[in-house]
């Protein structure tokens, strides 16, 4: 602090306390010595003031163009200050770094992505440039991150349930006997016989890993700046998510895959039925009739449809009556919501056979229930490896989720096969 702003500051404050003793009407004989002595030293302070003035304006004039440009030298003489030696020392034995070496490594993390230590340019020996032969530099700008493309989710739209258990199994007790009403024969015999309530477990347990190994290039990193993570959280999540839904339907039971509800039809009780014919809205309203007389659906809107895209261009294309316009799909949507269909091209099997045949999957939320079950245990766990790919500057991320699928009750799923979408030859 300049010594004028001091000389200042205490003239304020000789003045303030002046101000208190001259309100005064019969001071103390020590308020008058006091004000005696604050009165001299104001009076010294005056000509020090004047004096310190003469002598820091010459200060002033020497630095007055550092002072206009400090802005731009700041950051260099940081620099200067920039110690090697301490970056040395922390690869070598993980000392920490201090002073301006940390400083400036700070803010060079914050401005882009290293894994290392960031030395800016200018604490190493800068070199004359060279000429472009070719002309003039065309510098490229690049452009936020366009993400893949990933089939859209369709086991919540199912209505499958999606439970985060911590640790452990997780099971359901499902009611599986058949106690049933009876009146008594007579004034004096007895009721239906006793019957078994009986139930079976349905469990979800962590025995199958899902996981994505991804490599992010040392250009990646230098190109895409701050908005990498968001895309490689996108990506991961697509990824994930795509992978997730095919294994919730088409999952083989093997390998490492939990058992899908298609290809577990069978083991999971899910009834199946051949309509051995070409595709039509009459197909889906027996399965809707066979819902309702289990009881596990009040009316065909409280249904939900799992198709492939080929089969809503059959039945988009086959009309009951040419004179009126009216195709199977409008007949579709009469009965069941638009809401509650789903297209997939990810978790149903592509058409097949000769005829060409494909499948469609029902499902339907009996009594609060739902009828898939998806269980993940925690979060994601993402693994940082920086070694594998450490020669080429690059990094390699593993993302590992644990997986499982199961049915509560079989009643509430229906799955339609042998949908012809061309007529035999």
């Amino acid at each position: 602090m300049l010594e004028s702003v001091k000389i200042q500051r205490r003239q304020s404050e000789i003045r303030q306390a002046l101000a208190d003793l001259v309100g005064k009407a019969s001071p103390t004989e020590d308020e008058t010595r006091s004000m005696g002595e604050l009165d001299t030293e104001y009076r010294t302070n005056e000509t020090r003031y004047r004096a310190a003035l003469i002598a820091e304006d010459e200060e002033r004039r020497d630095a007055k163009d550092e002072l206009e440009s400090r802005a731009d030298k700041e950051y260099g003489e940081l620099v200067a200050r920039f110690e090697m030696r301490q970056v040395a020392l922390a690869l070598d034995e993980g000392k920490q770094l201090d002073g301006a070496t940390a400083e400036i490594v700070q803010e060079m993390r914050s401005q882009g992505g290293y894994r290392g230590i960031p030395v800016p340019w200018m604490a190493l020996e800068r070199r004359a440039g060279e000429t472009v032969a070719s002309g003039t530099p065309d510098p490229i700008s690049t452009r936020p991150i366009i993400d893949r493309l990933f089939p859209d989710s369709v086991a919540a739209r199912m209505g499958a349930q999606m439970i985060n258990i911590d640790s452990g199994a997780q099971e359901w007790p499902v009611v599986t006997s058949s106690v049933s009403a009876g009146w008594a024969d007579g004034e004096t015999a007895n009721v239906a016989g006793p019957t078994v309530f009986a139930t079976t477990d349905k469990a979800l347990k962590p025995e199958q890993n899902l996981g994505i190994q991804m490599k992010i290039t040392r250009k990646t990193l230098k190109q895409s700046g701050a908005a990498l993570e968001q895309a490689v959280r996108r990506d991961m999540n697509g990824a994930i998510g795509s992978a997730l839904d095919n294994a919730v339907f088409l999952g083989t039971g093997a390998n490492g895959q939990p058992l899908g509800v298609i290809t577990g039809q069978a083991t999971y009780g899910i009834t199946a039925t051949d309509a051995a014919a070409l595709a039509s809205w009459a197909a889906f309203r027996s399965a809707v009739v066979r819902f309702m007389t289990a009881n596990a659906a009040g009316s065909p809107s409280a249904v939900r449809g799992l198709i492939r895209p080929e089969l809503w261009d059959y039945l988009d294309g086959a009309y009951i009556d040419t004179g009126t316009g009216i195709t199977e799909w409008d007949r579709l949507l009469r009965n069941i919501p638009a809401a509650n269909i789903a297209m997939t091209s990810n978790a149903l099997a592509d058409p097949s056979g000769s005829p060409l045949e494909t499948q469609a999957l029902l499902t339907t939320n009996a009594g609060g229930v739902a009828p898939i079950f998806v269980g993940v245990w925690g979060g994601v766990d993402l693994i940082r490896d920086p070694y594998s790919d450490a020669q080429s500057g690059g990094l390699r991320l593993t993302a590992l989720t644990t997986a499982d699928v199961t049915v509560a009750r079989p009643a509430q799923l229906e799955l339609i096969t042998g949908l012809e979408l061309e007529a035999g030859v």
